[in-house]
């Protein structure tokens, strides 16, 4: 029976209450992207009501940033002490508090620490649904339902954006925090019906109750009983620390960092910079915002289609297609970019290649870890993402700044895009994670 619990979990059809609670873990992603867009669509209102300069725009959208950060490197790491459910139900309380306190913020010093404490929440969250939707899924759907995260992200955003315009048309912008604090704490019912602990977690820390936890968790699931809890899993080597830097993680924890710099920089150029810089090569605004909004339905797009293939593949192989596809793109919609019809095509290929290259990094890096550290070293991987996602979009103003064309970063932007798949190579390469990532395509 030791064994037989991860291996019926592995390779069994995925049970209705599996399938909930990995929507559930999309839902919740769809929170990051109506964050980013949303306040991204306010700091126009913003700095017309409190007269801002350009920088303290630039503080204020940097603050959520700067708070995802912290949450990922800082907060996500107690899921692996506290349990994935308790910090997810506890970040979604700290994000709809900040949300809606937001809303009532007085001048800019109190909004930019609003929004960092916000994105702290965000952040500490990330980690826990992408690890409770890798272990409820099956073999066949794991790297495609992780994937697919990235397509609530896409679906957030455009959500997001679509109901901030409205709003700030008609009721302000305070409107939009308030409308984001409330329908966060709306879905805190949802999550507690119907997202479950990580069984991985429980039988890897044994709190007190977990066999009655992990009966309560398979009957949900139509499985048998168990009677004593099954040994805990490992995906480590023989000599590997339990620690993402200890001997025999150091090396792939420092890959997967570097993998997830280099696309999440690349990444949150492409979204933050792309309706502006279509503007800066000879289109309109309202042209500009619709090459941004076409970029998220792009991305939609993508990361359906990659959860689709990568049941079917090996994820890590998959993923360094959409990696190089994503260069070839860049430089493409930088060459077209002042040609309208051209560059709105390209924006939804765009789109749709980056962001399932977001997807595949967050479906390969769960399997890097044993349970007892798999939360710790996504969220880590996640905060150094952030890191890239804030340096990227200031290195861009200064390029900018000193004269570059808007063609040229999108050649520069090339580059972190070929490098990620050297750095996703590194992070997969031993064999037994080799095996792993082979292991839906046996299943399938």
């Amino acid at each position: 029976m030791e064994l037989d619990l991860r291996r019926t979990v592995d390779e069994n059809p995925m049970s209705r209450f599996q399938i909930v609670a990995v929507v559930v873990c999309i839902v919740l992603n769809m929170l990051d992207g109506f964050d980013v867009l949303a306040v991204a669509f306010s700091a126009a209102h913003l700095s017309a009501d409190w007269h801002l300069t350009g920088k303290e725009i630039g503080l204020l959208l940097s603050a959520g940033l700067f708070g995802m950060a912290g949450g990922s490197l800082f907060i996500a790491p107690l899921a692996d002490r506290i349990g994935r459910r308790p910090l997810v139900l506890a970040c979604l309380t700290t994000i709809a508090c900040g949300m809606l306190a937001s809303a009532s913020a007085q001048n800019l010093t109190q909004l930019v620490a609003l929004r960092a404490i916000t994105g702290l929440g965000i952040g500490g969250m990330l980690a826990s649904i992408a690890v409770i939707a890798a272990e409820y899924s099956s073999n066949k759907w794991r790297s495609g339902a992780i994937s697919m995260q990235s397509a609530g992200y896409s679906l957030g955003a455009t959500l997001g954006g679509a109901a901030s315009a409205y709003l700030l048309t008609h009721f302000g912008w305070r409107s939009v925090f308030i409308f984001g604090g409330v329908t966060t704490a709306l879905v805190l019912p949802l999550v507690l019906y119907s997202l479950p602990e990580s069984l991985d977690f429980l039988i890897a820390r044994k709190p007190a109750g977990a066999i009655e936890k992990v009966n309560a968790i398979l009957n949900r699931m139509h499985l048998k009983h168990v009677s004593v809890l099954p040994l805990a899993t490992s995906t480590a080597g023989a000599g590997e620390s339990s620690s993402p830097l200890g001997n025999g993680t150091l090396r792939r924890t420092l890959f997967i960092w570097a993998a997830f710099f280099c696309v999440m920089a690349g990444f949150y150029f492409v979204m933050s910079w792309t309706p502006k810089l279509l503007v800066q090569a000879g289109l309109s605004a309202v042209q500009g915002i619709t090459g941004g909004v076409l970029l998220n339905v792009g991305g939609m797009i993508g990361c359906t289609v990659f959860s689709l293939v990568a049941t079917r593949v090996n994820v890590a192989r998959l993923l360094a297609v959409f990696l190089v596809a994503s260069a070839v793109l860049l430089a493409v919609f930088g060459a077209v970019s002042s040609t309208l019809d051209v560059a709105l095509i390209a924006a939804v290929v765009l789109g749709a290649v980056i962001s399932a290259c977001v997807g595949g990094l967050y479906a390969i890096t769960p399997l890097l870890y044993t349970p007892q550290t798999r939360a710790t070293g996504v969220g880590w991987a996640i905060g150094m993402g952030r890191a890239g996602a804030i340096v990227a979009p200031f290195a861009v103003g200064t390029l900018l700044d000193s004269g570059w064309s808007v063609s040229g970063l999108y050649y520069l932007f090339c580059a972190p895009f070929v490098l990620a798949v050297l750095f996703v190579f590194g992070a997969s390469a031993r064999p037994e994670f080799k095996a792993l990532l082979d292991t839906h395509q046996a299943t399938h």
